[in-house]
């Protein structure tokens, strides 16, 4: 089985900083992608910044330029660093990995639990 396991969340005052990690552990060959998602209440899961095993990124708008995904391909965990935050992330941010548990190509999903963050003063 495997499991992705989060911390890192909590309060922080608006234009602070917070820094998610997300370790991924259990029967893992090669981890391919790596992902940060957020649902607010009332609103859809919003896919916000993803890093492939080469290193190669994307960022939703939403929050280019303030938040950065990082990866330590050795310990399977990725990082979401988050800067000058703001009310509107308030949110339960959650990590995704996309991985093959043998040599096979067949890739499968898992979620991690899910980390609370708000911003508020």
């Amino acid at each position: 089985q495997v499991q992705l396991v989060e911390s890192g969340g909590g309060l922080v005052q608006p234009g602070g900083s917070l820094r998610l990690s997300c370790a991924a552990s259990g029967s893992i060959f090669r981890v391919n992608a790596m992902a940060w998602y957020r649902q607010a209440p009332g609103k859809e899961r919003e896919r916000l910044t993803i890093i492939t095993n080469d290193g190669s990124t994307y960022y939703a708008d939403s929050v280019k330029g303030r938040f950065t995904i990082s990866r330590d391909n050795a310990k399977n965990t990725v990082y979401l660093q988050m800067n000058s935050l703001k009310p509107e992330d308030t949110a339960v941010y959650y990590c995704n990995a996309l991985l093959q548990r043998t040599s096979l190509p067949t890739q499968y999903q898992y979620w991690g639990q899910g980390t609370q963050v708000t911003v508020s003063s």
